[in-house]
């Protein structure tokens, strides 16, 4: 059935970001932090990721202390220097968190696209 919507549903795309606070509504964990622990233990290294990510390495390392102080535990393990470099990865908590955060996004993922849909479906008719 067409609608006066029809010839633009095609063209609506759908964008969220997703993040959680404390309860002065200071940031935790959102997307951007969360692809950044990834990246940080897929590369073994902090700045390789905020290279990645277009993200400065100084803010980066606030917002990642910022996490590891609200939790009481660090995310991170770093090495410095040495003849091949330094290496930064993710603590098993940090692990964790990283795992628990996928298993959610992939929860709230699914309910909006499903809400998206019903939303495209209610201007066709």
């Amino acid at each position: 059935m067409e609608t006066k919507f029809s010839s633009k549903l095609a063209d609506i795309h759908l964008h969220y970001k997703v993040w959680m606070s404390d309860e002065r509504e200071t940031g935790i964990l959102g997307d951007g932090k969360w692809k950044m622990l990834k990246l940080i233990e897929e590369k073994g290294s902090m700045k390789a990721a905020c290279d990645e990510l277009g993200y400065t390495y100084r803010r980066t390392w606030g917002n990642l202390k910022k996490i590891e102080k609200f939790f009481g535990f660090p995310l991170l393990e770093k090495q410095r220097g040495g003849s091949d470099g330094g290496h930064t990865a993710l603590t098993e908590e940090g692990k964790r968190l990283v795992r628990a955060f996928d298993a959610f996004h992939n929860t709230v993922d699914t309910h909006i696209q499903q809400g998206f849909e019903k939303f495209i479906q209610e201007l066709k008719k």
